[in-house]
């Protein structure tokens, strides 16, 4: 041991959440070993983020050329080919992967290191046959796709986010079993390059955001063609060749839905094997590796971040843990996880947005204080002109305006939901918003004139209107 290789920063794992932890701190100056087994860029690179919403956007476009909003533009049909759209998905990953490579990391100053890495003490790792010793050690390992226990289902038989993007063909029939972001999203997806879709859901799809809005979403996708299928247990799955067989027992009765591929998008779990964590004194748990607030393990020179903490898994969180590690081992700052103004976006079309408290939480936390408002996207001249107004935002929040959450249904949802992320972080106010001035006509509208729309019955009621009759009464200013 004594003759190992000593570090001031060991970071196991190359996806987002890593390469954010190694670029920053080999930046700062400190001594930074990045260990990765396999594709650098992790899986928002290489079978997430980026390769979905490459998915997505081919799909959007050919579905906008199929059905267009505008009754004054005729619709263009055309023969999907799965073998395009592959080659535009592969060639944005390709675009992007120069920002995670190897060469980058090293011209950083981060010597990267490529095998699996194991535990052979609290300070120290051997990779490949090399031992490599830190002061801190920065665990970013991610997580794969969960495997549901269904009787007769094979893991070998099934699609999940790691092979799908490899489909030559348009599925005949794809069961997404799943209803969350994943699955809804791209139930979407290969609904408008051809496929029949069929989405079953153990309970209602999207669970954690607001009903009305989900609702929306449902409505959307049935009308497009999805079967959407809730409430629904799987009791068996049955491969054969190009033949999957999904018996389900649903609130019509059991069912055998008949699929010419299965997606699997029922969660996911963490990489933790081959680790040997206990070695090293690290507690797990059954979500992920245990960490306190500020993502520090049981072992006080090892912290963990990202998915494999078994905390919101999504590609904004590992980099926001990313910072706040660098925080406290860069600058020993006592940085700390706020999940406050934590959002997240469903990329369906329209996008489903969420930040802060749904309605439901809110009464949990503050009871009947909690109040809502709804506004519907078909109130703005540019949803409109456009053609979209199916949609909507709900804000929730307390009686003298304090914004406790802001749901957005809507073209760009993921995008005007950043302005609510600040308000919540910055701790504003609805009046706040109320003063904004904003483009006209934008679909971004639709904020300051919810945010207006809450203090509307006190300032057009009876008290503001005696008040502005005595202020009549006084001479000009």
């Amino acid at each position: 041991m004594s003759g190992a290789e000593r570090y001031d920063l060991c970071v196991v794992g190359a996806g987002s959440a890593g390469l954010s932890v190694a670029a920053g701190a080999a930046q700062l100056g400190l001594r930074t070993v990045l260990v990765e087994a396999g594709r650098m860029g992790g899986d928002c690179l290489n079978t997430g983020c980026v390769p979905s919403k490459a998915l997505l956007a081919a799909a959007k476009l050919m579905h906008a050329h199929r059905h267009p909003h505008l009754g004054g533009v005729p619709p263009h049909e055309f023969e999907t080919r799965r073998g395009a759209v592959n080659a535009h998905v592969q060639a944005t990953i390709a675009a992007l992967a120069p920002h995670d490579s190897v060469a980058r990391f090293e011209g950083l100053g981060v010597r990267v290191v490529r095998g699996r890495a194991s535990f052979i003490g609290t300070d120290s790792l051997t990779v490949a046959g090399e031992t490599i010793r830190a002061r801190d050690i920065v665990l970013a390992v991610g997580s794969r796709p969960a495997m549901p226990e269904i009787p007769g289902l094979d893991p070998r038989e099934v699609l999940t986010n790691e092979s799908l993007f490899d489909v030559e063909t348009v599925p005949e029939h794809l069961v997404v079993i799943g209803g969350g972001p994943i699955g809804i999203e791209m139930a979407q997806a290969h609904r408008r390059l051809g496929a029949g879709v069929t989405v079953l859901q153990r309970g209602t799809i999207l669970p954690r955001d607001e009903p009305e809005l989900v609702d929306g979403v449902r409505q959307d996708l049935r009308a497009e063609g999805i079967e959407i299928i809730e409430e629904a247990e799987i009791l068996s799955v049955r491969h054969a060749a190009g033949r999957h067989e999904v018996e389900i027992a649903g609130s019509e009765g059991p069912r055998v839905i008949v699929g010419s591929h299965i997606l699997v998008a029922t969660g996911r779990r963490p990489n933790l094997e081959g680790l040997d964590l206990s070695r090293a004194g690290v507690d797990v748990n059954a979500a992920g590796i245990v960490v306190d607030t500020g993502l520090r393990t049981s072992n006080r020179h090892v912290h963990a971040i990202g998915d494999c903490t078994g905390g919101p898994r999504f590609t904004h969180v590992a980099g926001y843990h990313a910072g706040i590690v660098i925080r406290r081992l860069a600058f020993r700052l006592p940085a700390k996880v706020d999940y406050a103004a934590l959002p997240w976006v469903t990329y369906a079309d329209p996008e489903l947005a969420h930040v802060g408290l749904t309605l439901a939480e809110a009464k949990a936390r503050h009871g009947d204080r909690a109040r809502s408002l709804i506004k519907p996207l078909s109130g703005l001249d540019r949803a409109v002109a456009e053609g979209r107004t199916d949609g909507m935002l709900k804000l929730v929040a307390l009686p003298n305006g304090r914004i406790l959450g802001c749901s957005i249904l809507a073209p760009a949802a993921g995008e005007m939901i950043g302005l609510w992320c600040l308000a919540i972080t910055q701790k504003m106010t609805l009046r706040d918003l109320t003063s904004l001035v904003l483009p006209y006509p934008t679909l971004s509208e639709i904020s300051k004139q919810a945010a207006g729309e809450w203090y509307r019955p006190t300032l057009f009621g009876a008290r503001t209107r005696r008040l502005v009759k005595i202020l009549r009464k006084l001479p000009n200013w």
